[in-house]
């Protein structure tokens, strides 16, 4: 069975303003790279958040079957909301520790919703530091961006 490993992006840019998400999924066997898939979008009038968001629901969702896979992103907001936040979102009806609305809770159930069907390790990487699958990550959002620059 390939071990597979996604890693995701977003960009945006203004903040909101045009964004794009990217995504380079990689299916290695014996530390070789058997396969490598690049998946990328954007919309026109977003935040960069919900681009790392949309990053990672489209890795996920890209997996024809359930899946072991481990994501990297270079976003904190995703790393922390995954890994610390989410389970007391839920368990408090979507809201925050200071019982505010969840900012982006569409994506942030999409991205709950696409993971339960995998069995999924996060790992955060700096993002800009030459990470080569995180800098094609970088690039694949841009691509993903380019269409809804003006």
């Amino acid at each position: 069975m390939p071990e597979l490993f996604a890693y995701t992006d977003g960009a945006c840019s203004g903040n909101p303003g045009p964004g794009g998400w990217g995504a380079l999924l990689i299916a290695k066997e014996g530390g070789r790279v058997i396969r490598e898939r690049e998946l990328c979008g954007g919309e026109a009038d977003t935040t960069n958040n919900r681009m790392e968001l949309l990053g990672a629901i489209n890795a996920l969702n890209a997996l024809e079957r359930p899946s072991t896979i481990t994501i990297y992103t270079d976003s904190k907001y995703v790393m922390n909301g995954i890994t610390q936040w989410m389970h007391n979102w839920k368990k408090n009806g979507w809201r925050t520790a200071a019982k505010k609305p969840v900012k982006n809770v569409e994506l942030w159930q999409q991205l709950d919703d696409a993971k339960t069907r995998h069995t999924v390790t996060w790992e955060w990487v700096k993002g800009h530091a030459g990470h080569p699958e995180n800098e094609k990550a970088d690039e694949l959002a841009r691509a993903g961006m380019a269409p809804f620059k003006k």
